[in-house]
C-alpha cells in the first residue's frame, strides 16, 4: 500500500488501516468524550456503542429515514452518513442533550402533550431536526414545518400531531420573545 499520492510530499499523508482503531474526542451534549473506533465506523454506531448515547437510532443506514439525526457543530446531520473519525474535535448534540437536568425540554413536552409519538423509534431524530429548525425559523407556517418534516419517515403518527407540537413551541417561544422585548423596552424607558 502506497503512503503517497501523486503530487503530495513523501511523509505528509497518513494511511488508515482497516484493522487499526483511532481515538476520537468530541464534545457530546456539552461534555468532552473520547473513545476508540475503527476507521469505517459510522458516527451513529460510535455514539450508541462507544459513548452510550442510545437515543440516536439507526434505521435505514442510507440517510433517508432521519432516525439517526443529530446536530454536528449546531447543524442537523444524519449520523449514519458520517464516519466517527470525521467527528473528531467537533460538537455533537443528541436527543439526550435536549432536556434540562430535571424534566423535559419545551419541544419534548410539546411532543408529549400533542401525542406526537407512538412507537418512538423515529422521535429522537425528528426532535433533533425540529430543535435545529426552530433555532433558525422562529415563526414557521404549517406548510414550512411539513416541508421540514418531509426528510423523516414515521409510520405511526401521520405527522399531524408532530406539526401541532412544533407550531405550539414556535408560538410559545414567540410570545416569550415578545414579553422579553417589552420588558427590556420598559426598563430602557425608566
Amino acid at each position: 500500500m502506497s503512503k503517497t499520492l501523486r503530487g503530495a510530499p513523501v511523509g505528509t499523508l497518513s494511511v488508515m488501516r482497516r484493522d487499526e482503531r483511532h481515538r476520537v474526542t468530541l464534545t457530546l451534549n456539552g461534555s468532552e468524550r473520547s473513545s476508540l473506533c475503527a476507521p469505517r465506523e459510522l458516527l451513529s454506531d460510535f455514539l450508541r456503542h462507544e459513548l452510550g448515547a442510545t437515543g440516536t437510532h439507526v434505521g435505514c443506514e442510507h440517510g433517508v429515514c432521519g432516525a439517526c439525526t443529530v446536530r454536528v457543530d449546531g447543524v442537523a446531520a444524519r449520523s449514519c452518513l458520517m464516519l466517527a473519525v470525521q467527528a473528531d474535535g467537533r460538537a455533537i448534540d443528541t436527543v439526550e442533550g435536549l432536556a434540562p437536568r430535571e424534566g423535559l425540554g419545551d419541544l419534548q413536552e410539546a411532543f408529549r402533550r400533542h401525542h406526537a409519538l407512538q412507537c418512538g423509534f423515529c422521535t429522537a431524530g425528528i426532535l433533533m431536526s425540529c430543535a435545529d429548525y426552530l433555532e433558525r425559523m422562529h415563526e414557521p407556517t404549517e406548510a414550512q414545518v411539513r416541508d421540514m418534516l418531509s426528510g423523516h419517515l414515521c409510520r405511526c403518527t401521520g405527522y399531524t400531531p408532530i406539526v401541532a407540537a412544533v407550531l405550539d413551541v414556535a408560538a410559545s417561544r414567540a410570545r416569550a420573545r415578545h414579553v422579553e422585548a417589552t420588558t427590556v423596552g420598559e426598563t430602557c424607558d425608566a
